[in-house]
């Protein structure tokens, strides 16, 4: 990169926002028609109520909340990524941010549906919100669906300021190379940015004070959400690891969801020059520390049900090993743990090929871990009498795979309409330009 020019990084970053070509189109319009199989299938539900899904006693809770935890999970990349790895001034993060950060926002806004699909009457959504009525009508403080409401909309009202604050210098370089409709919405998102130095003192100010706000956030929002879990009594679930446990899990999924998007952007906007394997190679460590910090979470609550010497404890994780959803235990065991290990090897974490393939099997690993642990805490609890056994309708799966699709909507649409790479922070890694003198001339 140190060849490249300031012209250069502008003409290279902002190609990928040229009118598209047809494969985009393809894929786009295949992504609205899932979108609208499963924006039918949440009619449905409204018409025929919740009923139409797979929930039966005492599993209420099942692929819903699985979604919402999978995809809170994944809107951590984008906080750790950015705001972390910023504050420890790591240079490489530049080329691969922006996209963790729009991973993020689009990820909470698809997690966000969940909690209102999961009320089954959505248009009374405001009822989760602490506001003066006259009816005397006031939120439950203890129920987990407020915790998570809360938590949700201050990670969103954070990330997505986060998110447009980096973009304004960059925006300014669209706006001023674009006309008509596409000038005017570029000028309102630049916000007058000109590049004076009192622009640049404040943007700095105030960029490191959000990412010193989002960082406790990686923390906080997925805590909340294990003590949905972890506040009750149910076996399996009443544990003071799942904190730790739910974090490290949300960074390792998102961090493969990065990799994910990373691969197909760098191969079709040939932006082989500032994505460079050393990038998804720094992310594949990244993701050797998270699945090693996920496997001692397995271990340890191993460990907790077998030492507690507590019968529903134990008998939880026997089923949960043994039991109708044995299968997806052993898939979350071996792709979030066992497999990432692969990037131990050089040659492995250094392939494209492989990355890609391992950085899927981890989303598919940690969608199963969210299910097992709501699933078999619910179908297998204190009384046998009372055990049952889920079974996902077409409606369950068309909602989730309506939501992959709503994510990639929006994912689809920011690659088109903005920068998919820092153009101001790659810049900075440049040697500046030299000037001519008149001994030179």
């Amino acid at each position: 990169m140190s060849d490249l020019t300031y012209s250069q990084v502008d003409r290279d970053i902002l190609r990928a926002m040229q009118a598209p070509g047809r494969l985009y189109y393809v894929v786009f319009f295949a992504n609205l028609l899932v979108l609208a199989w499963g924006i039918f299938a949440w009619q449905y539900t409204i018409y025929r109520g919740l009923g139409v899904w797979g929930l039966t006693h005492p599993v209420m809770w099942a692929m819903d909340i699985t979604n919402f935890v999978f995809w809170v999970g994944i809107a951590h990349s984008g906080t750790l990524i950015s705001a972390i790895l910023y504050l420890f001034r790591v240079r490489w993060r530049a080329s691969v941010y922006r996209t963790a950060e729009a991973v993020t926002v689009f990820a909470l806004l698809t997690a966000g549906l969940f909690p209102l699909i999961h009320l089954g009457r959505p248009w009374f959504f405001y009822w989760l919100l602490p506001y003066p009525q006259g009816g005397g009508l006031w939120v439950n403080f203890r129920s987990p669906l407020v915790w998570d409401v809360f938590a949700v909309m201050t990670y969103m009202i954070i990330s997505v300021l986060f998110f447009f604050t980096g973009l304004v210098p960059d925006v300014a370089v669209v706006r001023n190379r674009t006309t008509g409709w596409r000038h005017r919405f570029y000028a309102f998102l630049a916000q007058g940015w000109q590049g004076t130095d009192r622009q640049w003192r404040h943007y700095k100010a105030a960029y490191l004070f959000l990412a010193a706000l989002a960082t406790p956030l990686v923390v906080s929002v997925h805590s909340v959400v294990s003590w949905d879990f972890a506040q009750s009594v149910v076996a399996g679930w009443h544990s003071t690891i799942f904190a730790p446990y739910f974090v490290a899990g949300a960074i390792h999924s998102g961090l493969a969801m990065v990799i994910t998007l990373l691969i197909p952007l760098r191969r079709i906007f040939r932006l082989d020059t500032y994505l460079t394997q050393t990038h998804l190679e720094n992310l594949a460590k990244l993701i050797i520390l998270t699945g090693l910090i996920v496997g001692y979470a397995y271990v340890v609550e191993t460990y907790i049900a077998w030492y507690s010497n507590n019968v529903p404890e134990w008998q939880r994780f026997v089923y949960q090993v043994t039991g109708e959803y044995a299968v997806l235990f052993w898939i979350m065991i071996l792709f979030n743990s066992l497999v990432p290990l692969l990037f131990f090897v050089k040659r492995i974490r250094t392939s494209t090929p492989w990355l890609f393939g391992i950085s899927i099997l981890i989303n598919i690993g940690m969608w199963c871990e969210r299910f097992v642990i709501i699933v078999t805490g619910l179908a297998h609890e204190y009384d046998p009498y009372s055990w049952g056994l889920f079974i996902p309708t077409w409606v369950d799966i068309s909602i989730t795979l309506g939501a992959f699709a709503w994510f990639f909507f929006w994912f689809l649409l920011f690659a088109k309409f903005l920068p998919v790479i820092s153009i101001v922070e790659v810049k900075e890694e440049l040697p500046p330009p030299m000037k001519s003198t008149g001994s030179e001339a």
